[in-house]
């Protein structure tokens, strides 16, 4: 069967997804909620409105979801196109972007694929009800459901580096505060091998993690961003005057402290992490800005 990938969602991450599986020969299709004129598109990727998706649904061999659930409607899309989703007699996969939100506060503790959700926050209690929600809509039918649970997304245009070049990075002072991330292309690469690859089931969702293998300080991965681009890093900041002036959305990320282990996710997918930590990954975004000036 030709395998017809479509990304609901082609933000930040989904739009890398869909690079890759068209730079992989893949027929992929992408939706935006409203694409604008001259908005550039995947290459190789066609570009739909979220609100004319339905055909490209009912379509679809593999879809994958990146829209995050909205406040009191619960999924997007499966709200606006569940008919759709219905009628998808050849879908055979559908990967589900979540986060590692959903363990909540673990005191720095480690969780794995295996651990029990137990979000405390909001947002997060919408990602796992969103996560439920798609194995509801999808159970009984022969239809795999690869849940991403991915940790802080950074990578080019969306990185420490760019946060000293605007002036908005601080280095806060919490050293036994680790957070767990991954390159926006390792989430790439991810999706494909499990869109593509063996392992799939149909009884029961699969977990996967999307975090590198270094969960690290927020101060030391700005120092590192700092040393890279020959800059002085900003001066440590005490945590209680930074939680002073922090916003709701930034006191919630502080609030809770996990390691994300992530290893029997890329045993499964018969992977390893391009970027394995946040040296490496800050040095290929340096390393590609570099080639691009030059």
């Amino acid at each position: 069967m030709l395998m017809a990938m479509l990304v609901l969602g082609l933000g930040y991450a989904g739009s890398a997804i869909a690079a890759a599986a068209g730079a992989a020969g893949l027929a992929v299709a992408g939706t935006r909620r409203a694409p604008r004129a001259g908005e550039p598109a995947p290459p190789g990727v066609a570009v739909i409105r979220f609100d004319e998706a339905g055909p490209a649904i009912a379509a679809a061999t593999h879809l994958v979801v990146t829209a995050a659930p909205e406040d009191g409607a619960g999924d997007p899309v499966l709200a606006a196109h569940a008919a759709a989703l219905a009628a998808a007699t050849r879908l055979r996969w559908v990967g589900y972007l979540s986060t590692t939100g959903v363990y909540g506060d673990r005191q720095g503790g480690w969780v794995a694929e295996t651990t029990p959700p137990a979000p405390a926050q909001e947002r997060s209690l919408r990602r796992l009800a969103a996560e439920r929600a798609w194995w509801a809509a999808l159970a009984g039918r022969g239809v795999a459901l690869d849940i991403f649970r991915t940790a802080g997304i950074y990578g080019p245009g969306r990185s420490a580096l760019d946060e000293l070049r605007a002036g908005r990075a601080r280095r806060v002072d919490k050293p036994d505060h680790l957070f767990s991330r991954i390159h926006r292309d390792d989430i790439a690469a991810a999706v494909l091998a499990a869109a593509t690859g063996a392992g799939w089931r149909t009884d029961a969702p699969r977990v996967l993690h999307l975090a590198d293998d270094e969960p690290a300080t927020g101060a030391a991965v700005t120092e590192e961003a700092a040393r890279l681009l020959g800059l002085p890093p900003p001066p440590l900041l005490p945590f209680a005057e930074a939680w002073a002036g922090m916003s709701p959305m930034a006191r919630s990320f502080w609030a809770e402290n996990r390691r994300v282990d992530s290893r029997a996710t890329q045993a499964a997918l018969g992977l390893r992490w391009r970027h394995p930590d946040y040296r490496a990954g800050l040095r290929a975004i340096r390393e590609g800005e570099t080639r691009k000036q030059g």
